[in-house]
């Protein structure tokens, strides 16, 4: 499922990115028209705060999901009970910019992380848009236990 988090939701985005959704995030920049636009065109579930927004995006019958907290583990619960998570697609996108990540070499990343990691590592990604080079790491063992713990608590 593709999703669109408004401007208000930028740690929501970034975690939905983590559990491998499609997830637009446009900056504050990009105005509500925009935002319908994008999200009508390419079929994404409007995710927003914003009650105007929500209002709109359900006239030109777009489907939404409105989130009704700032508790970034609320909202994680409400999105997860709201669609299916595919446990194969987590850690598959960059974080920073939503291009799917592409495995490479561990020869290739020698001179682009820090040199414990080329060591104690196996398994590199890289985003071709960002220039960023993912691994699993402390970081990865966190987000893994933080994303156990929401789908657990939501299967409750």
């Amino acid at each position: 499922m593709k999703l669109l988090c408004d401007h208000m939701l930028g740690s929501l985005a970034k975690w939905l990115r983590i559990f491998g959704f499609d997830t637009l995030y446009p900056d504050a920049t990009t105005d509500d028209d925009l935002i319908l636009q994008l999200a009508k065109h390419e079929k994404r579930l409007l995710i927003s705060r914003d009650k105007e927004l929500i209002i709109r995006g359900k006239k030109v019958k777009l489907e939404v999901l409105e989130i009704q907290t700032t508790d970034l583990h609320e909202q994680l619960a409400q999105v997860l009970t709201h669609i299916q998570i595919d446990c194969t697609q987590v850690l598959t996108r960059c974080t920073l910019c939503n291009t799917p990540l592409l495995s490479v070499e561990k020869k290739a990343v020698k001179t682009h992380v820090p040199s414990k990691v080329f060591e104690t590592r196996d398994q590199f990604w890289y985003c071709a848009v960002c220039n960023k080079y993912y691994w699993m790491g402390t970081h990865y063992e966190n987000m893994i236990e933080k994303i156990n713990e929401l789908t657990n608590k939501n299967k409750q």
